[in-house]
């Protein structure tokens, strides 16, 4: 499995055979290849961006523009696989114009909660800071490095004084990355609250997707 840094950096070539593209934030990678392997969907094949573009969302519609129109010939059909992902619906707009799918959401904590019971939950968890399996194991490099807490550990109540508890999504049962998300709240000065979300609607989205693209018209 390529590695987490890679994931980061660099995304994922494309891997598979199947005739649906999946084009999809390396964050994701390790997800959408279990959830492959898991339900033997031979018909899709997966290619990640790297997910450091996260931390500057505004690069997200033209590399997914890009990778689309690289690809497009190739498939029968292509899928995006990243939430709005604080591009203020641009992305949307631009799926729209290429006449591609994405999955529905705002960012991946709703999906993987699952949309509809994340909005339930917004109004009373404003103030949580969410973490992924992901994000968990690169904590470092997408939260405590950027924001310059590994330099001047001082500006943590600066930056996490407006939250009240860190909420581990947790995609996978694993002890090990439990303790270290419980270590992250910690660090962040933050209460912890460990919740098993799985896949969410990240699965239900995948598994609609049609294993024969040309006979869905």
């Amino acid at each position: 499995m390529i590695s987490d840094t890679e994931l980061t950096q660099k995304g994922l070539p494309a891997r598979g055979e199947g005739r649906i593209l999946l084009i999809a934030c390396g964050a994701l990678a390790r997800e959408i290849l279990a959830l492959i392997k898991a339900n033997g969907w031979s018909h899709m094949t997966l290619t990640c961006l790297p997910a450091i573009y996260h931390l500057h969302p505004e690069n997200i519609p033209q590399a997914v523009e890009d990778a689309v129109l690289k690809n497009r010939e190739d498939y029968d059909d292509i899928f995006v696989v990243y939430a709005d992902c604080g591009t203020g619906g641009l992305l949307q707009s631009l799926c729209d114009r290429l006449g591609v799918q994405m999955v529905a959401g705002p960012h991946c904590y709703s999906f993987f909660e699952g949309n509809d019971r994340f909005a339930e939950l917004a109004e009373d968890e404003f103030t949580a800071f969410y973490l992924t399996d992901f994000l968990v194991r690169q904590f470092d490099a997408f939260i405590w490095k950027p924001m310059g807490l590994d330099r001047h550990p001082e500006l943590r109540d600066m930056y996490f004084g407006n939250y009240t508890k860190l909420v581990y999504q947790a995609q996978i049962d694993d002890p090990e990355l439990t303790e270290k998300a419980r270590a992250c709240a910690e660090r962040m000065g933050l209460e912890f609250e460990r919740r098993f979300t799985g896949y969410g609607d990240l699965k239900t989205a995948l598994a609609a997707l049609d294993r024969d693209p040309a006979s869905s018209g």
